[in-house]
């Protein structure tokens, strides 16, 4: 792989930590129901090229983390087809985190666009 090749994983990679916890918030806000681990994955998938850039295992941790928070509520539920899967939600407080975080990436990217089309 050359230099510039890994430069370019490292800071995908940076930039992706940095946005995972507002991505699950905002996909569990937009769901009308309880979604599990692999439900939100395929939604990323869906909506959010490379946003977890393959690496679903990625997810969990920072979905306990969340629930830790308590911006995320979650429960276990049978699965007929399998282990049992563990449905995760947003809490209210998830939901005010999730507007503030949004305020928060808006502000950001517009800087860094204007920073990035010469407006400094």
């Amino acid at each position: 792989m050359d230099d510039s090749s890994s430069q370019l994983k490292k800071f995908q990679k940076e930039l992706s930590s940095g946005t995972v916890s507002l991505v699950l918030l905002a996909v569990l806000g937009q769901s009308r129901q309880p979604m599990y681990g692999y439900q939100i994955a395929k939604r990323l998938e869906e909506v959010g090229e490379g946003v977890l850039a393959g690496k679903q295992s990625a997810l969990y941790p920072v979905l306990r983390n969340l629930e830790g928070a308590g911006l995320l509520a979650s429960e276990v539920e049978p699965s007929v087809s399998g282990p049992p899967r563990r449905y995760y939600r947003i809490t209210k407080p998830g939901r005010e985190v999730l507007r503030e975080w949004v305020a928060a990436w808006n502000a950001t990217r517009d800087s860094v666009d204007n920073v990035l089309q010469g407006g400094v």
